[in-house]
């Protein structure tokens, strides 16, 4: 093989192996993962191609603004993968839950519109405080 032939074929490699990493590194790791808790607004089905499930949820809190409080409302947009724990979400829409999450660095389109995918969900409305986990559908 000649020189040229050898460049240009070590050059494509490290142009492929550099491709993989950037994807790879883009669309599936998970740059962060926690809990959040609050009720859920809305939870949905939708996408023209690709239906995911698509939620938002409200966390309230309290915040201090120059020694006065105030009650604040943070909203927590999601998606959902796994069709159990979108059964879940639908079944615990009126009482507050805590969401499992994992963040990504960017979206894919059969993964859902947000960063963030829920894995699993934690009931913790009612008056017993009973927290029952869901454990996470492994791929």
């Amino acid at each position: 093989m000649s020189t040229s032939g050898k460049i240009l074929t070590w050059a494509s490699v490290i142009v492929v192996v550099a491709l993989a990493v950037f994807v790879y590194f883009r669309f599936y790791f998970v740059y962060s993962e926690g809990v959040n808790e609050g009720d859920i607004n809305y939870f949905q089905k939708e996408g023209f191609v690709f239906k995911t499930y698509e939620g938002k949820m409200i966390q309230t809190g309290l915040k201090s603004i120059k020694g006065q409080g105030s009650i604040q409302s943070n909203e927590f947009k999601f998606s959902v993968e796994d069709e159990h724990v979108a059964d879940m979400i639908n079944g615990g829409s009126n009482v507050g839950v805590k969401l499992h999450w994992k963040r990504y660095l960017s979206t894919l389109p059969w993964r859902g519109n947000s960063v963030y995918i829920v894995d699993s969900i934690f009931t913790t409305g009612g008056t017993s405080r009973v927290v029952t986990p869901i454990p996470p559908v492994e791929n």
